[in-house]
């Protein structure tokens, strides 16, 4: 069982990391939904204390009064068991309330959650405890989602502003070589371990066996150079390289090159980053591409991605250790000489995102969170420089769309045995 006083403190660190997060920020940028895939960030900042409110304060705390009798309508983003939720491609049109409003929402969720520590701290009560953790990695997922959103949201701007202007620009590092851990098969198991006492979702559970031939797994991403060498091969033209959802959407949407990448108008390319446009680094891992873009260029270099087991066996292996949000450098960084296994970006898996046997959601609404979307999306793992550090870990599965590739993922690619 956690330690009331522990969870307390870091109920408060993830809480103020949010609004850090948010402080580069102007006052108009908390407005802007430029896709239906993000929101705003204001939206995100009082979805997240709804989460509290909703889940833990109305059911725990006793003569708890709801904030606002229509926050629970706006800020609910898919519970459906909890009433109808506000149109997620409408939230950019929400003016009201303002963002100071939404920050005196958290300082209000925050200061109720504070009585309810002091009665924790009286009478530990394991079950809130458990669901007290579940929103503070809701939040970390979140804090995630902001910096995602604002690069895109910024991306849509002429201007290409910058989140920040004080990121690191690193220059060229050059690349690692590309070497290649081999790993046996047999019957391994894979998904949470109970014994282990760390938190995980419950997609993550049961572990159980699982057999796995033999296979080869890249030590490192794959890089930008490495994929322009597939963009120059005429990949994009080539549709033997792809599925066919694959080969009609980027069709469909004139996909030639990677988000966030931009001709200089000399033959090369620049980047969007949350720095801004800047140059363009051959040996930066390629980010921001789908998983048909991902499935396409392993068959075009004669590989295949990994399967989720495959990587949950290697990751398991390897200490929780990469380019994560801590770093501050928020961008994908090359490899180093002990390769490159956690962090820079979610790896795409060659697994549908599917339940464990003798899978069981969360009881109640929160079994929403996760087990309803277990239809036409892809797993991946390993996290991204902008995942919390103690966000990750060898078991966690992240789930997109193939078409999707807003989000910080990238390639790692893996082989059979000749």
């Amino acid at each position: 069982m956690q330690d009331p006083q522990r969870l307390r403190q870091r109920y408060q660190s993830i809480r103020a990391l949010s609004e850090h997060i948010c402080a580069p920020l102007e006052i108009e940028d908390y407005q802007i939904q430029s896709i239906v895939e993000t929101s705003p960030p204001k939206w995100h900042l009082a979805h997240v204390t709804w989460f509290f409110e909703t889940f833990v304060l109305t059911a725990y705390l006793d003569g708890y009064r709801p904030y606002h009798p229509v926050f629970e309508h706006l800020f609910n983003s898919y519970y459906e068991t909890l009433g109808n939720a506000y149109p997620r491609p409408k939230r950019g049109l929400l003016a009201r309330p303002t963002v100071p409003e939404v920050y005196a929402y958290r300082k209000a969720i925050d200061a109720a959650m504070d009585t309810l520590f002091d009665r924790l701290q009286q009478d530990p009560d394991a079950q809130l405890l458990a669901l007290i953790e579940l929103g503070l990695n809701h939040e970390q997922q979140h804090q995630e989602l902001l910096y995602m959103d604002i690069k895109y949201n910024f991306s849509v701007n002429p201007l290409r502003p910058a989140y920040r202007d004080d990121l690191p620009d690193r220059g060229d590092m050059g690349a690692t070589l590309l070497e290649w851990r081999e790993q046996p098969g047999g019957v391994y198991e894979i998904g949470h371990d109970p014994d282990g006492g760390a938190f995980c979702y419950d997609n993550e559970s049961p572990r159980h066996p699982h057999y796995l031939a033999d296979f080869l797994m890249a030590g490192r991403l794959v890089t930008n150079k490495e994929y322009l060498a597939f963009i120059e091969d005429e990949g994009y033209q080539r549709s033997d390289l792809w599925l066919a959802d694959g080969w009609t959407h980027i069709n469909r949407y004139d996909w030639r090159h990677p988000m966030y990448w931009e001709p200089d108008g000399e033959g090369g390319w620049l980047e969007m980053t949350l720095g801004g446009l800047r140059p363009w680094r051959p040996d930066d891992p390629v980010s921001h591409v789908s998983y048909f873009e991902a499935d396409a260029y392993a068959r075009w270099a004669g590989r295949r991605l990994p399967t989720e087991a495959e990587l949950e066996v290697v990751l398991e292996k390897m200490p929780v250790y990469g380019n994560f949000a801590e770093e501050g450098v928020l961008h994908p960084a090359p490899a180093t000489k002990d390769g490159q296994w956690f962090g820079d970006l979610w790896r795409w898996s060659a697994t549908a995102y599917h339940p464990y046997p003798g899978f069981r959601p969360y009881a109640g609404s929160a079994g929403e969170y996760n087990g309803k979307f277990m239809s036409n999306q892809m797993v991946l793992r390993g996290g991204c420089c902008v995942t919390p550090r103690d966000h990750v870990r060898a078991s966690y599965r992240n789930f997109f769309y193939p078409h999707d590739r807003w989000q910080f993922s990238g390639i790692q690619l893996a082989d059979s045995p000749a």
